[in-house]
């Protein structure tokens, strides 16, 4: 049942990014409101599978690559119908679905055995680290798609070329209130991710870091998205170069997230 209803989700989040393609450069209410219906049906879909998902293997269902990226995906819509709801930026779909779609697309290649959970992993600390870490990186998933579409609006006003698509989108101030906002609150969920990480470590394996390519990867990326928060606060950095910086970030939150369990060798490796 599991399978099915993650297949279900996968469909929904697909007829979802293809209508927000649409949208995107025909800017029509109906189209919008079917991509919102869709994405919506897609998460209600994806929160059941990953129920049954738990509810099978009895323990967090984030252990596995499978596992993770589908989570990772369901916490980038958790942050996307938060955000909307807030900013009612109905082109925001248009940038952010097809990156849902396109992990879960992912997580639909990746092994889906559930396996019985390590002992490393039975620990209290699995919930709080793993929940800080891809809240986290879905916020900075949400930074990128609004990075993107800062750069777009800002070549159309620049070239002067205002055709459909750059009057579909909101303006430079609101898009990189959104790109700050979710900067924001990334950060401060990553930062938890990578303490309560090494408190687990230290509990675990008796030191708080070993230099792990994961551990190693992940202190990249946080100081990616320090450097943001400094050239924002400190240096006043605005706009064009934070959407250029969030982008940059997300780039190295993918290879830490995917890159690293799949090209080095990690004990976070997942099982």
């Amino acid at each position: 049942m599991g399978t099915i209803l993650f297949e279900l989700a996968l469909t929904g989040y697909f007829v979802a990014a293809i209508l927000s393609a649409i949208d995107l450069f025909r800017n029509r209410s109906e189209t919008a409101k079917l991509t919102i219906w869709c994405m919506s049906a897609g998460f209600v879909l994806h929160t059941a599978a990953i129920a049954f998902r738990y509810a099978a293997g009895g323990h967090p269902p984030i252990t596995s690559m499978h596992e993770a990226a589908s989570f990772f995906a369901w916490c980038i819509s958790v942050i996307f119908f938060l955000l909307i709801f807030r900013y009612r930026i109905g082109t925001l779909v248009s940038f952010v679905v097809p990156i849902v779609f396109a992990v879960m697309l992912a997580a639909a290649f990746l092994p889906r055995a559930v396996a019985p959970l390590s002992p490393a992993l039975q620990s209290p600390w699995l919930w709080i680290h793993a929940l800080c870490a891809f809240m986290g990186i879905a916020a900075f998933a949400v930074a990128f798609g609004a990075g993107i579409m800062y750069l777009i609006q800002q070549y159309a006003l620049k070239s002067k070329r205002l055709g459909g698509l750059s009057r579909s989108l909101p303006g430079l101030q609101e898009i990189d209130e959104v790109n700050h906002r979710m900067v924001n609150l990334g950060f401060p969920l990553f930062t938890m991710a990578i303490i309560t990480g090494a408190l687990w470590a230290d509990s675990t394996w008796g030191g708080f870091w070993r230099w792990d390519p994961k551990e190693v990867w992940s202190l990249v990326t946080w100081l990616v998205y320090a450097l943001c928060f400094h050239l924002r606060y400190v240096s006043g950095w605005k706009q064009k170069r934070a959407a250029i910086l969030s982008i940059i970030g997300f780039s190295v939150v993918l290879f830490t997230f995917f890159g690293v369990n799949l090209l080095l060798k990690s004990l976070h490796t997942f099982q």
